[in-house]
């Protein structure tokens, strides 16, 4: 007689509802590590697959917005940069908003241009816009080797220009306005799953925050009994922190960091909060 024995089966994954939006699961995104980096990957490749020029338009790119803004605000306009050469004022505020704007502009579509994916396989799904955070930052280290050049040069040239201690602070400006666009992202992702056409104001509302913020113009451009409505904005202060740390001029002191690094955390929250709300039935909407 042959006696039947039980199998027992062990599971390598088990996938559960979450149970409160305060469920973020950071440790699965630490196991899905490997995945991270192939979207990384993936996105660095693909956008330049089928291009002429390549990752070249990355250098490309801040260049080209630096002469134009150097011509018709610099040159035609006449607004100050505080005694720093115009193309490398311009072109370090472009460099720091840039990754910013790459930032909110890839995370604002997550679950609309991923539904597909998202349908079929399992995985963390904070996974994708993450991906593009590092993606952005890959982008600004190569552009930060134009800066680099064009600062050496204009100090070569006798050009006023006061590298300080602040400058150790930079990789916490990047952080703070990646973790910003990250939040503003997924905020923005979250929402226009149900409403779509908030997707066309993206854009927009990219361009029209640009103007409140200093970078085509210095803060000691606006009246002083003005400048503390700029400072609200918590951009303003990563910016100017970017620029007088590298530059040696501007406004900056650590409060104004504190500031944005709490509205930075603050909305951070929310998007965790709305993203997870979304991603349990948000299939079913787009």
């Amino acid at each position: 007689m042959i006696e039947n024995k039980e199998t027992v089966q062990e599971w390598t994954e088990i996938i559960k509802p979450k149970r409160n939006l305060f469920d973020f699961h950071f440790k699965e995104i630490w196991r899905y590590r490997d995945l991270l980096f192939l979207l990384v990957r993936r996105d660095f490749v693909a956008a330049y697959k089928q291009t002429i020029l390549g990752p070249l338009w990355h250098v490309l790119q801040p260049i080209f917005t630096t002469i134009t803004f150097t011509i018709i605000f610099a040159n035609v306009a006449g607004i100050s940069t505080d005694g720093v050469p115009a193309p490398l004022f311009y072109f370090t505020g472009n460099l720091i908003w840039g990754f910013f704007s790459r930032c909110i502009q890839a995370t604002s579509g997550v679950f609309v241009g991923n539904q597909a994916i998202f349908s079929k396989v399992y995985f963390p799904r904070m996974i994708v816009p993450l991906s593009t955070i590092i993606t952005s930052f890959i982008a600004f280290l190569i552009q930060s080797v134009i800066l680099i050049a064009m600062y050496i040069y204009y100090y070569c040239q006798g050009a006023d220009l006061h590298l300080n201690s602040w400058a150790f602070l930079i990789p916490v400006f990047c952080l703070i306005m990646g973790f910003l666009g990250l939040a503003l992202g997924i905020i923005i992702s979250s929402v226009t799953t149900k409403y779509r056409d908030l997707s066309m104001f993206v854009g927009f509302g990219i361009q029209l925050l640009m103007y409140c913020t200093p970078i085509i113009y210095p803060v000691s451009f606006i009246p002083e009994q003005y400048r503390f409505l700029l400072l609200f904005n918590p951009l303003a202060p990563v910016v100017e922190g970017f620029k007088y740390s590298v530059l040696g001029v501007g406004t900056f002191n650590s409060a104004m960091l504190l500031y944005s690094i709490g509205v930075t955390i603050v909305l951070l929250l929310i998007g965790l909060v709305l993203f997870n709300k979304v991603e349990q039935k948000f299939i079913d909407t787009v």
